[in-house]
């Protein structure tokens, strides 16, 4: 079991990863002019201040974002997901760190849509001052839910971005159902899901309920910091992406082993990158 409210967290590692994936997709699906559908499912308040009592408390962005901006740490391939969060600190010192829909709403062309859906009240409050616009719909709903009658898009081309807390052992149940649902109503969706890795069974579990679903064209990207423990605490994060952009790979090959050493707590590379299933 995890608590993870997104402001305790902003701009650590396991953001790094999500965010870098999640702009890579999005810039390879606009280099078509066709419209595109951005759906959040659990969307957060938006934006972070790294200085406020959430972020604070834990200073988590310290060894994420911290270790990779100011300055350029010579890596080419984040300058894209780098470029989304210095837009939001124009003045210089990093104060403020974008989440998935800030970096979205940042990205969103005149003929796409964004669809945010988050159920704290507070955070709710905040990602409306934060994320409006007039093709973004922010919705106080179960997102979950929400996936069922929005979707087919009339776009026919969406992101769906799948990161809830996992306060609930039921939320691994609930992905893999999410997953089933979007391959059901909209097959050719590309779907980037989140997880944690506290316990290494409960990913090994949710692998294999994904490559026993029938889905197709499936990628898998993980990112750690130290060796998986017994004890408390996330030692990994991963992406799981189902109709990945044919480059994403490519990308995190050549990113992921730089991007581990730069970010474990002792040097080492802890990472996996594979094709969890084939076409």
């Amino acid at each position: 079991m995890l608590s993870y409210r997104h402001g305790f967290h902003a701009g650590n590692f396991a953001d790094v990863l999500k965010h870098l994936v999640q702009v890579e997709i999005l810039t390879y699906l606009q280099k078509k002019d066709k419209p595109l559908d951005y759906i959040d499912t659990h969307a957060g308040a938006g934006l972070y201040r790294l200085r406020d009592a959430l972020a604070a408390k834990n200073c988590e962005y310290a060894n994420g974002i911290g270790r990779l901006l100011p300055g350029d740490p010579g890596l080419p391939a984040l300058r894209p997901y780098l470029k989304q969060v210095l837009a939001h600190n124009p003045a210089g010192p990093l104060q403020v760190y974008p989440g998935s829909p800030a970096i979205a709403c940042g990205m969103l062309r005149p003929q796409d849509k964004a669809w945010l859906y988050e159920l704290h009240p507070s955070d709710v409050e905040q990602l409306r001052r934060a994320c409006s616009g007039r093709n973004v719909y922010i919705r106080d709903e179960d997102g979950f839910k929400g996936l069922a009658a929005l979707l087919p898009t009339p776009s026919r081309r969406a992101l769906v971005l799948i990161d809830p807390p996992y306060e609930l052992k039921q939320d691994y149940q609930r992905v893999v159902d999410a997953l089933k649902l979007i391959h059901r109503k909209m097959p050719t969706a590309t779907v980037a899901l989140w997880y944690p890795v506290v316990e290494r069974r409960r990913i090994d579990q949710l692998e294999q309920q994904i490559i026993a679903s029938g889905i197709r064209r499936v990628e898998q990207f993980e990112l750690g910091i130290c060796a998986d423990t017994d004890g408390h605490g996330m030692t990994a994060s991963g992406m799981i992406v189902v109709n990945p952009p044919w480059t994403l790979k490519a990308t995190m090959d050549e990113l992921l082993p730089s991007l581990a050493r730069l970010l474990s707590e002792d040097g080492r590379e802890y990472l996996r990158i594979q094709t969890l299933v084939g076409e």
